[in-house]
């Protein structure tokens, strides 16, 4: 027999269904609690409310663990390629060797930027923020592509349109690196995999290829995967309210790297080597600014510690802490604000004060010390966020189509006015 639980309001009585996923998460259907007793529920940042189900990403933050299609996050990150890790989140299962030879090739096929997006560059302000600019260019290509303005055709043209959007998309990133200090562009190389792609046109030159690191490639990889999705954060959830209204993928997917800026969300690794600075530029006390972390009468936040939804420990962040060592190392980096990084690190993980309280540094700390490393600029750092998301975004907006969701539309409590007349303006 179905589990349900029952709510009374004052002569009414209904049973709410007991939903249980896969695992043995369980949660109220309340669609109908509003058609039985005029009731809406009040949930401020939907932090106990469930808008959808999926079968693409399983977290638990209470005992640290983050699964795409079922996958352990620590096998992946050890094991697959970013383009492996695309091609589990958009069709559910990990590629064969066929599978991934295709898909690799479909990818290929479709990395060059229409010429006249160029032009974007001769408009944007010299100090534009990078952010600024990939909303835009991203929310853009559905005027060069108009097939992919109806969400709603064959299963073919579906996947031509995300195919697109994740090939092209490093492509623009790499762009939007090389116009922000001044260089000039360089072209994809196809015959390079999807990150040392990247890496080569976002470092290399024009003319030549650029050797790049096969430990940097490993950790910007890592990072990729890591980032590639987190169930129904803020960005993922502005991607499905928009595609909800059937938007086209672009436009929705802009929408979300729009969400994504906000330092609460993928602007907190910017937030972390911002605070870094500021300590140096302090004279890199570490000790001083731990003491600010634990006054709670000092608006002092420690930026990248801990986690919304982690209450144990970031997964992510015990995987990435072992790549930036390797990068840092090989590297030689000499970088007074990644010895503050290092320090801070060190302290936190062994004062009484930060382990009590689950305090540990989060993946969102060591993307900007690997990302700060390599030589991507601060700005660029929620750029490298986005790129990494983009599997997930598309992945969920497949899915709400496949769903057949309804259109995204929350209700409110009205707290404002009561009925009153309008006054004329000489009587006001």
């Amino acid at each position: 027999m179905a589990e349900t639980a029952t709510l009374t309001y004052k002569d009414t009585t209904i049973e709410l269904p007991v939903i249980e996923g896969s695992e043995q998460e369980k949660g109220l259907d309340i669609s109908k609690l509003r058609g039985s007793t005029g009731l809406v529920t009040l949930d401020p940042g939907y932090k106990n409310t469930g808008a959808t189900t999926s079968g693409i990403t399983f977290l638990n933050g209470e005992q640290g663990i983050l699964r795409y299609r079922g996958y352990p996050i620590e096998q992946l990150a050890e094991n697959a390629s970013f383009t492996e890790v695309s091609y589990l989140l958009l069709y559910g299962d990990l590629p064969n060797k066929e599978e991934l030879a295709g898909f690799d090739r479909k990818l290929s096929m479709h990395t060059l930027v229409h010429e006249d997006i160029k032009n974007f560059f001769l408009a944007y302000p010299s100090k534009s923020h990078p952010m600024g600019q990939l909303i835009s260019i991203v929310s853009s290509l559905s005027t060069f592509y108009p097939d992919s303005l109806d969400p709603n055709r064959s299963a073919e043209k579906v996947d031509l349109t995300m195919i697109r959007l994740l090939a092209k998309f490093p492509t623009i990133v790499s762009w939007i690196f090389k116009k922000n200090i001044g260089h000039p562009i360089v072209y994809p190389q196809n015959h390079l995999d999807f990150v040392s792609n990247f890496m080569h046109m976002t470092f290399g030159q024009r003319t030549e290829d650029v050797e790049i690191d096969a430990v940097i490639v490993d950790a910007v990889n890592k990072l990729l995967i890591l980032h590639a999705d987190h169930e129904q954060n803020c960005s993922t959830s502005t991607v499905k309210i928009v595609g909800s209204s059937h938007a086209n993928l672009y436009a929705s997917v802009s929408a979300g790297i729009s969400a994504l800026w906000g330092p609460l969300h993928g602007g907190a690794n910017q937030a972390v080597l911002e605070m870094l600075e500021n300590i140096r530029l302090d004279g890199g006390n570490t000790t001083k600014w731990l003491d600010k972390a634990k006054d709670k009468s000092d608006p002092f936040r420690l930026m990248g510690f801990g986690h919304r939804v982690y209450k144990n420990f970031d997964p992510r962040a015990i995987i990435i802490k072992k790549a930036a060592d390797s990068v840092l190392e090989k590297l030689g980096v000499d970088d007074p604000v990644l010895e503050i990084a290092k320090k801070l690190e060190e302290a936190a993980l062994n004062d009484d004060y930060f382990k009590s309280r689950k305090l540990f540094p989060n993946v969102d700390f060591y993307s900007g010390i690997i990302y700060r490393a390599i030589g991507f600029p601060v700005e660029m750092f929620t750029v490298m966020f986005a790129l990494g998301r983009l599997p997930g975004w598309i992945a969920q907006w497949k899915e709400m189509l496949e769903l057949k969701s309804p259109i995204g539309r929350p209700r409110q409590i009205y707290t404002g006015h009561n009925e009153r007349n309008f006054v004329a303006l000489n009587d006001r």
